[in-house]
């Protein structure tokens, strides 16, 4: 019944918030308009999609009630990542606000941070040195 999941995303700029999750190694696989500032660009990373999409047109085109505000919409993004120190900061470095900084959680390292369109985002890594 259903197929191809992807994790929806509304931005603000749909390019700044492009430059973010390319940084975070994600690879655009789609863009339209082909020319010009896109209105939504989905892009992939090991499997998960993520669809990006102006938040002016899901209102004017689709008529969705979407109020971006600094608490974002109830959705996260998990990145498991060997590194989640340095995530977080190549995630900040990129103007990322940090919700949490690294930090460990029972076996896990654990990370937060909000994209540009405050939607919170987690790195995580199994720790090494937990028993």
């Amino acid at each position: 019944m259903f197929s191809t999941p992807q994790v929806n995303i509304y931005a603000r700029d749909v390019e700044t918030s492009l430059g973010f999750w390319s940084a975070l190694g994600f690879t655009e696989t789609f863009r339209t308009p082909a020319d010009g500032p896109p209105d939504h660009v989905e892009l992939t990373l090991q499997g998960l999609k993520i669809g990006m999409g102006s938040a002016e047109l899901g209102v004017t085109e689709h008529g969705l009630d979407i109020h971006l505000d600094e608490r974002g919409r109830g959705m996260e993004v998990v990145l498991w990542t060997d590194d989640v120190d340095a995530a977080h900061a190549l995630a900040t470095g990129r103007g990322a606000r940090s919700l949490q900084e690294p930090h460990d959680v029972r076996a896990l390292r654990v990370a937060y941070v909000l994209d540009p369109d405050d939607n919170p985002v987690e790195f995580v890594a199994h720790r090494d040195d937990a028993g």
